[in-house]
């Protein structure tokens, strides 16, 4: 066949070229008619009447003038890029399509590549995805995060930013797009609104659950912790089984692990509890400590950890053990058994303060029973809120709560809820001298427990 397979370009068989008057040979002749007439069959019709029957071959071109155009726009159509990539121009402008998505899972720490452009990557833990420098992975280059098993940390390249900051955290349950310059990174916004939306509609504090209790098994140094949720401002950590601590040792993550934040468990003392959220996964916690306030709380061993709420306070005993307790929805506690906290105690017209067992370094509401017993009639006992101040005993003066002596010596009893200062104390005065023994039932130390 006279066209050049490679090439494309004709050539007439030999012998088909007459001069005037020489006799036409018919053989090289009828070969020449028999070509045409196939090269014209091979031949793609302009109407498009046919198709083609084998790849079409085109010039590779350029941007501004593609390899397959339009007659109208020869500058819109396909070339060739370097390295045997497709390009579509469409004006003389070189347009870029997204590649197709791709999904994967991730289970730890992960680079974000070149060759992540338009994925979608869901981690099913806690992980921190560094990015790879904005200048390699290039402008328009995006990628999204889907954190479902623990927070995801975004961290650029070197000192690079996303939305202007050093890192973003996608906290677990939510997702992320993320969108490269050339220069830096940022995100559709999305998940700062929704972070936003979450803090302002996160106010308040309350203790839904997480009643605390002696651990059935080693109830003098164990405390249980039952399910339930906390929240303080916009900090928030739940939990959906119980988990115990013990108060015999110093803090480590995870049910039937020590405690204390600091130091070894001491005799006669108060162990307020604190609700803690790890950072990366949302996962809770408890420590106790000395301390009536978080900023107080060592937080040393606490790493990776917000203290997010005091759920809670255990007592011990002369011996170190815990004070075994009763504990009642609306944050009440009562004593397994009462503490005799005033055994003969001298009563008389001068008001005195007294301390309890009860919490030390916050006010509470203790619950007491009293008798009280004078050589003097008519005499009565009145025990008191130190907020109040020094009162005065007797229908002359400020009342009584511990009924009034009608023989000598004789005894009368009386009961009343009463608050404290914060060094676990009373006020006791009566209208002549007398005695006065105390049993504490225990206390209520508010939380902000609603049930």
């Amino acid at each position: 066949m006279p066209r050049n397979p490679s090439t494309g370009i004709y050539s007439k068989p030999a012998g088909t070229t007459p001069s005037v008057g020489q006799v036409i040979d018919p053989v090289p002749w009828n070969a020449l008619t028999t070509d045409l007439g196939n090269e014209i069959t091979n031949s793609l019709p302009r109407d498009g009447s046919a198709p083609m029957v084998a790849p079409l071959k085109a010039a590779s071109g350029t941007v501004s003038a593609p390899g397959l155009g339009f007659a109208p726009t020869p500058q819109t159509g396909l070339y060739l890029k370097g390295g045997g990539l497709l390009g579509f121009a469409q004006n003389g402008v070189d347009i870029t399509f997204d590649p197709s998505v791709v999904y994967a899972a991730k289970a730890g720490d992960y680079t974000a590549l070149v060759s992540d452009n338009n994925a979608v990557h869901r981690f099913t833990a806690a992980a921190i995805v560094t990015l790879t420098a904005a200048a390699t992975l290039g402008g328009n280059w995006h990628y999204a995060i889907i954190a479902d098993g623990g927070d995801v940390t975004i961290d650029p390249s070197g000192a690079e930013t996303i939305d202007g900051a050093a890192t973003l955290l996608v906290p677990n349950g939510y997702s992320v797009f993320i969108i490269c310059s050339g220069a830096t990174f940022f995100t559709n916004k999305v998940l700062t609104r929704l972070l936003a939306k979450a803090e302002n509609t996160a106010v308040g504090s309350f203790i839904d659950g997480l009643l605390l209790s002696n651990n059935s098994g080693s109830p003098n140094t164990h405390v249980d912790f039952a399910a339930g949720s906390v929240r303080s401002g916009s900090s928030f950590v739940s939990n959906a089984a119980s988990i115990t601590k013990r108060i015999n040792g110093t803090w480590a993550v995870g049910t039937g692990n020590g405690a204390l934040d600091t130091g070894a468990v001491a005799a006669n003392a108060t162990y307020f509890a604190y609700a803690l959220r790890k950072t990366s996964d949302g996962s809770f916690d408890v420590v106790l400590s000395t301390s009536a306030t978080i900023g107080g709380v060592t937080t040393t061993l606490l790493t990776g950890y917000t203290i997010v709420k005091c759920i809670g306070v255990v007592l011990t005993d002369a011996s170190s053990l815990i004070r075994q307790f009763i504990m009642y929805p609306r944050d009440e506690y009562t004593f397994v058994t009462p503490a005799k906290d005033a055994v003969n105690v001298a009563i008389s017209t001068t008001s005195t303060l007294l301390a309890l067992t009860v919490p030390n370094g916050v006010k509470i509401k203790a619950k007491l029973r009293f008798e009280f017993t004078s050589s003097a009639t008519t005499n009565a006992a009145l025990l008191s809120d130190p907020a109040q101040g020094p009162l005065t005993s007797g229908i002359g003066g400020d009342g009584a709560n511990v009924g009034t002596i009608q023989v000598a010596s004789g005894f009368v009893v009386g009961s009343q809820e009463i608050w404290t200062n914060t060094s676990k104390q009373i006020r006791h005065v009566a209208g002549a001298a007398g005695n006065l023994w105390i049993w504490n039932d225990g206390f209520y130390f508010p939380c902000g427990r609603a049930a």
